[in-house]
């Protein structure tokens, strides 16, 4: 029990998985200034770790430390922003009510690059959404937690569902699609540390930077239909081309950032295989059989940093990193993982 008579937090451990847009059309625009999307994503095993932890003795408020790749630890960050959100939607319903939830401190191992179209900032929301629940011990109806998702980020609401599904509206609407059949495919993530603000791509977008033609959304109805009926990994790579270029925010992502029209073209060059955009950018993706042989093309890619095969661009060398899609309800048992193989709760 807290101080105040209240139950007091536990520690909670989730991994937050990366996102990949397997195909994303963008098909209006809304009311409210959003666009209005079609896109199937899929979430991956490289992900960031959201650890939640009671605060110390005497703390007035939630606090963060940020571990692995650099990002800002501002109030802005979207994990200190989820726990405020949780802490309001819970305050007068959770069982130590009406005191409020009391502070955490909470632990983020970014893996995930910032500002690269993998969703790793909304990824962390909703991690920490669920983890902030289990950790004051409160629950909220499906619906409250879509709604608090939505509020955090458009893509927010996806990384609920647990595997792959069909984003539509600006990303608050999600319908679960089945897992692909056999053994999850492998994904080679390149990423020029070039960080591309999605915002302004939208806008170069909205400026008339697109396709000509409607492709990527008859891909990504085709891809969903195929997905429903049952669809083997086999026959997702062999559509890898028609994926690769089933990205309707392509053309905006090189107006914003032209430089990555020479680094994408090099990429598809080295590896002989098509390489799709994840998002609004700059992240590139290429689809592989199997984690071996993605392993095998991310060392070519590393050599070809190292020779001058692929141009550098952006500040320092690009992420590089072999994963694989994750299957539904993977990413709980690799939060356990995460944390040294324990459940992914714990008393204090």
């Amino acid at each position: 029990m807290s101080a105040a008579g209240a139950p007091g937090p536990v520690r909670v451990v989730r991994l937050a998985p990366a996102k990949l847009n397997l195909t994303l059309a963008v098909v209006g625009r809304r009311e409210d200034g959003y666009h209005a999307l079609h896109s199937v994503m899929v979430p991956l095993a490289l992900g960031d770790v959201v650890a939640l932890s009671p605060a110390r003795v005497g703390a007035r408020g939630d606090t963060l430390r940020i571990a692995g790749l650099p990002v800002s630890p501002t109030p802005d960050n979207l994990v200190l922003k989820a726990i405020a959100a949780t802490r309001d939607a819970v305050r007068a319903t959770w069982r130590g009510a009406p005191n409020d939830p009391p502070p955490l401190a909470a632990r983020l191992t970014k893996r995930i690059p910032v500002a690269a179209g993998l969703g790793g900032g909304s990824s962390d929301a909703a991690a920490t959404v669920a983890a902030a629940l289990e950790a004051w011990g409160a629950s909220l109806p499906a619906a409250a937690v879509r709604d608090l998702a939505a509020s955090l980020g458009s893509d927010v609401p996806f990384f609920l569902a647990g595997g792959a599904a069909l984003v539509t509206g600006r990303g608050e609407v999600v319908e679960p699609l089945p897992d692909l059949e056999g053994e999850p495919p492998a994904v080679l993530l390149v990423t020029p540390r070039l960080p591309i603000s999605t915002p302004a791509v939208f806008a170069a977008y909205a400026g008339r930077a697109r396709p000509a033609t409607p492709a990527a959304l008859a891909a990504s109805e085709r891809l969903v239909a195929d997905l429903r009926a049952g669809l083997s990994v086999s026959a997702l790579l062999a559509r890898a081309e028609e994926l690769s270029a089933a990205n309707d925010l392509l053309a905006a992502a090189l107006e914003v950032a032209p430089a990555l029209a020479g680094f994408r073209a090099a990429l598809g060059r080295l590896l002989g295989r098509p390489v799709g955009q994840s998002g609004s950018g700059s992240s590139t993706w290429a689809l592989y059989a199997s984690l071996a042989d993605a392993r095998r093309a991310a060392r070519l890619v590393r050599v070809g940093i190292c020779n001058g095969t692929m141009p550098a661009i952006g500040d320092g060398e690009p992420f590089v990193a072999a994963t694989t899609i994750l299957a539904s309800g993977r990413h709980i048992a690799l939060a356990g993982a995460h944390n040294g193989g324990r459940a992914i709760s714990k008393g204090r």
